[in-house]
């Protein structure tokens, strides 16, 4: 990471829909970077003018389909043994992987099946590691793309309007702090509704059923 934070520092010194587009691609395969310091930033930008807000939306959650795809296609065609010996490798480690939080990810997507690409990308610590389960387990990669874009989009949407309602309360320099503050309450209301959206399902397939 350390070799890398002069490229990632650029792209945040210059902020517009290209270095989000790359920075969110970057987020979203295996190695770990923040959206948190990316979309808030654009969307505090746009509060001034400088950025459009639904561009920003955009552009991150196309850089998410980029990364996510990335990691899909790389599972898909290599396999889980060849998905294990990177994850347990010294670049997997680098990466900041380890077979505990891969493992996770695929027990959150056998239970949950594809819709969990989807509300996978709205979790902490599953987001940038559920396209590889659906990699492996050779998901419809069209599903894969819309379930992909649909919760990248509303994670993004969230994080680039906190950014807008930021500007009016707190300076560009303290924004990640406050970001920070927020995304604990955010995260858990997340939570709250994809359990209920998933029990409901459940709920509708069984009815189906009976």
């Amino acid at each position: 990471m350390i070799l890398l934070e002069p490229f990632y520092q650029a792209l945040l010194d210059d902020l517009n829909y290209y270095s989000v587009t790359i920075l969110m691609a970057i987020e979203s395969s295996a190695i770990p970077f923040p959206s948190e310091i990316v979309v808030p930033p654009a969307g505090y930008m746009a509060a001034e003018g400088r950025m459009n807000i639904w561009l920003v939306i955009l552009f991150s959650t196309i850089g998410c389909i980029i990364g996510a795809s990335a990691n899909y296609v790389i599972s898909y065609y290599v396999g889980r043994p060849v998905v294990y010996r990177f994850v347990e490798s010294r670049a997997g480690r680098f990466c900041l992987l380890s077979r505990e939080k891969m493992e996770a990810a695929e027990r959150y997507f056998d239970r949950h099946g594809a819709i969990a690409t989807l509300i996978g990308r709205l979790l902490p610590g599953i987001r940038q590691l559920i396209s590889i389960p659906a990699g492996l387990s050779k998901m419809n990669f069209g599903r894969f793309v819309l379930y992909t874009a649909v919760g990248a989009g509303i994670w993004n949407a969230i994080l680039a309007f906190l950014g807008w309602y930021l500007h009016k309360l707190v300076p560009l320099s303290k924004l990640n702090e406050q970001v920070a503050l927020y995304e604990k309450p955010i995260i858990g209301g997340i939570i709250v509704v994809a359990v209920a959206a998933i029990g409901y399902l459940f709920y509708q397939a069984y009815k189906g059923k009976k």
